[in-house]
């Protein structure tokens, strides 16, 4: 298939993750055009046949389909509602993808502004990190209309390997969030585990190779743990970006009449763990907090 008979994509946030979805797209034949607060982030992108845009809605005027991928629900809700912004500019028919994890009102908010213009908003937040991105394995968690989600399917498919559409807008939001829950308290686990073990004057690196194969595994034991322990506290998921996600995780729950100790304690921590002004480094930083006590 040419990339005539593709629709063309306004990708609008090419940071740790979203370059390397753009990408993904641009490979496959897409007409790509791009936007990003930090033009160069963008460069590797350019150089290899994508389009620059000044603005995101400039992007989205010239686009059939949107995929934001931001930072904050504050960064989504300019960019979409903002003058001159996505929501404005872009045609009726135009399907938007935001990937953000954001906040399932938001989600709902664009949703219901995109259909009374004629086009179609998913929010379709994703898991999986820099890797994940990277090779194209990502978890995208689906909301909003079915006949929107059948259109984006195909797209899905280039940046994701378990793709699922969990019901109306806000959905996938709410989704993520469960995922999200599930990370922050796992960090602390792995974190605490490997503190303890190094405390008990045993080789962390011996006991992950120990532990991480067994009932005691995840994906963060495995992938990030060893950064940790190679001191190496690059970003594929940023500090900032997993506090922000424990805010609107707690809040919703809240709404929704549900305590989460755990989460909670986990946001404590990694509160701690920004206090130090590592907001900046991975999400395996936390282990480097304990590691200082």
């Amino acid at each position: 298939m040419n990339s005539r008979s593709l629709p063309s994509i306004a990708f609008i946030g090419t940071g740790v993750m979203g370059r390397s979805m753009a990408g993904h797209l641009l490979k496959a034949g897409h007409p790509l055009r791009v936007h990003t607060r930090t033009p160069g982030k963008a460069a590797d992108l350019i150089a290899a046949g994508a389009h620059w845009s000044e603005s995101a809605g400039a992007a989205a005027a010239e686009a059939d389909m949107v995929v934001t991928m931001l930072g904050f629900p504050t960064d989504v809700e300019q960019s979409y509602f903002g003058p001159g912004g996505i929501l404005e500019r872009a045609r009726p028919g135009t399907l938007h993808l935001d990937m953000t994890t954001s906040s399932p009102a938001l989600a709902r908010r664009i949703a219901e502004a995109a259909q009374a213009r004629g086009q179609t908003a998913l929010d379709a937040p994703v898991s999986g990190g820099d890797i994940g991105a990277r090779e194209a394995r990502l978890v995208i968690m689906v909301g909003g209309d079915a006949t929107g989600y059948s259109r984006a399917r195909p797209v899905f498919e280039l940046m994701g390997k378990n793709i699922s559409h969990l019901g109306p807008a806000g959905a996938g939001q709410h989704c993520k969030m469960a995922n999200q829950i599930a990370v922050a308290v796992g960090m602390v686990s792995w974190c605490e585990a490997l503190a303890y073990a190094r405390k008990a004057g045993l080789d962390p690196t011996s006991v992950h190779a120990s532990i991480s194969g067994g009932a005691a595994g995840s994906w963060a034991m495995t992938n990030l743990a060893p950064r940790a322990l190679a001191e190496n506290y690059a970003p594929g998921f940023y500090v900032k970006h997993i506090l922000k996600d424990m805010r609107i995780a707690l809040d919703s729950a809240s709404e929704l009449g549900l305590d989460l100790p755990g989460l909670a304690l986990a946001k404590q921590l990694y509160d701690r763990v920004a206090a130090r002004g590592w907001e900046e480094c991975g999400t395996q930083a936390l282990y480097q907090w304990y590691t200082s006590l």
